[in-house]
């Protein structure tokens, strides 16, 4: 803190010159030398830190990179300079300090050491993160894995974590510690796949729909949607009218969408014109095709090809909160380099201390555990029973497996864009989607989606891959702040390896297109690339 000024200010350690001190911030202040000076607090830092890349926070940013902590001399070195948080990588390194935003994947590969499935339960209420924190230690009980560590986040969520030790050190003849971030990605999203419909359950009751539109001051209809429990795909929701004969009273149910063909409906018994009686909400899963609803209901109807497959599709669904509301795996924390709140470090914006719990101490958890004055530490590092871990990689890699061979059998837009009919080149700019067109100006915030959507869909249109990687790197300057290169240039690599074409998400994907501001109005087609091919065909 300068001293012979008026208001306080304070000098950043990591150069970025003078500013005024806020009341949060000297509160924060208040405590963090304190905090960090207690031997425990630094034993648990430096313990957890071995092997990895460990890089301050301070209140206007992190540190230089790469860094890591050698004695606990370092930690208050730190501290002293204005940092207030320690974040650590997933990732365990021969030598982090060799770390570079130069180095190619190769390179990076050759230094990890091995990973931690590091799992980030992120909800906007902690107690939706809760629910979900309890049910993922019972599924990760339930694969065989009886030793993990659980902290408090220090906000909102927790870390789970299953150490690198629990998994074989070689997979189908490939060094496991190659196989990240992929298969700490295919792991997480097969244990939210398999929690979904029960977190579903327990937080989708009428009263916590309710609850949630006082929390958020937003409509019914922008909180819930149907997940399909087959697949896990987001259900569509239509109209399914119930229509009955004039003669026979008998009762058959159709899609709304069958009156568009503007033909009279006639019973199959008699020939008679049917007549609507009522209407009812339905869900359809747009992956699978499977119904919430028996689309046939009198035993003496005969049923086509088609009634019978809707027959036997029949699901159990009902409407539940959009995960998007809810939290659930944050994926980014799932990424080369990236950095997660170390145990036992303070978080700026609480004040509380991410600390160690204990199964049994979850169930009763309260933020006012986590007052930094009164922290009792554990290890956070489990001890692991040797390929403890080795059935939940080989299930979850399975898994995305079947996952995807039936995606690559399935239309991502409906018929339309199927692979073999995407023999289009040399599209034009003036040809993208507006919502393309719009992404392309740069943008201020959602950076990462935004580059996820660009760089799918600038594949999927087979842009040369050195037009790709210009485009991307031209957008990206037109970004405020720009992307870490070293990041861009990962997700092109990432991109670049993958065997098939992944398509943009679908416009109706609020994550993206609409939490991002790229639509003016409600698009005509279901994908930015369907508009491209619409296009096209004009020209």
């Amino acid at each position: 803190m300068l001293v012979g000024h008026t208001k306080p200010y304070k000098y950043h350690g990591n150069g970025l010159g003078m500013e005024e001190v806020s009341e949060k911030e000297k509160r924060v202040r208040g405590i963090t030398k304190l905090y960090y000076s207690q031997p425990k607090i630094q034993r648990a830092l430096l313990s957890f830190s071995a092997h990895r890349e460990v890089v301050p926070r301070y209140f206007e940013g992190f540190g230089k990179r790469p860094d890591s902590l050698q004695y606990s001399s370092d930690i208050m070195g730190l501290v002293g300079k204005g940092a207030t948080s320690f974040h650590c990588s997933e990732e365990l390194w021969h030598d982090p300090l060799q770390l570079s935003l130069d180095l190619s994947s190769e390179q990076i590969g050759a230094l990890r050491k091995g990973w931690d499935l590091l799992i980030d339960i992120d909800s906007p209420f902690l107690d939706y993160s809760h629910i979900a924190a309890s049910l993922l230690i019972e599924r990760l009980e339930q694969e065989g894995i009886k030793n993990y560590g659980i902290k408090f986040s220090g906000s909102k969520g927790f870390h789970i974590i299953v150490g690198w030790d629990a998994f074989p050190k070689r997979f189908e003849g490939v060094e496991t510690s190659l196989l990240f971030p992929d298969a700490a990605r295919a792991i997480c999203q097969y244990l939210e796949s398999r929690i979904r419909t029960e977190f579903n359950r327990r937080i989708s009751t009428e009263q916590d729909i309710m609850n949630l539109q006082i929390r958020t001051n937003k409509k019914r209809g922008e909180l819930v949607e149907g997940i399909c429990p087959r697949c896990g795909a987001t259900m569509e929701k239509n109209v399914l009218l119930i229509m009955e004969c004039k003669l026979c009273k008998n009762e058959t149910r159709q899609r709304k969408s069958v009156l568009a063909k503007k033909r009279i409906l006639r019973c199959m018994l008699d020939n008679a014109p049917l007549e609507i009686v009522r209407e009812e909400d339905i869900l359809e899963c747009v992956q699978c095709g499977v119904s919430n609803v028996t689309f046939v209901s009198n035993e003496n109807e005969k049923l086509s090809k088609e009634g019978r497959e809707r027959q036997d599709s029949f699901v159990d669904a009902q409407e539940s909160i959009k995960q998007k509301e809810s939290g659930g795996f944050d994926l980014v924390l799932v990424a080369p380099r990236h950095l997660f709140r170390m145990p036992y470090s303070l978080h700026e914006k609480t004040a509380l201390a991410s600390i160690v719990l204990g199964k049994e101490q979850l169930a009763g958890f309260s933020p006012k555990d986590a007052d930094p004055m009164n922290v009792v530490v554990q290890n956070y590092a489990p001890i692991h029973i040797p390929h403890e871990a080795e059935r939940l990689l080989v299930t979850a890699l399975s898994w995305k497996r079947e996952r995807e061979a039936k995606e690559e059998g399935v239309s991502r837009s409906y018929k339309e864009v199927k692979r073999e009919k995407l023999n289009i080149s040399g599209v034009p700019e003036s040809a993208y989607p507006p919502a393309i067109q719009k992404l392309m100006k740069g943008l201020h915030d959602g950076k990462k989606r935004g580059l996820f959507i660009l760089l799918t869909f600038l594949r999927s249109i087979n842009v040369p891959v050195e037009e790709v990687a210009k485009k991307v790197k031209e957008w990206n300057k037109k970004n405020q702040p720009p992307l870490r290169e070293g990041y861009v240039q990962s997700q092109l690599d990432w991109q670049f390896r993958q065997k098939k074409v992944i398509f943009p998400p679908n416009y109706s994907n609020d994550s993206f297109y609409k939490d991002l501001g790229l639509l003016e109005k409600k698009p005509e087609s279901k994908n930015p690339v369907v508009d491209v091919l619409k296009a096209m065909r004009k020209r």
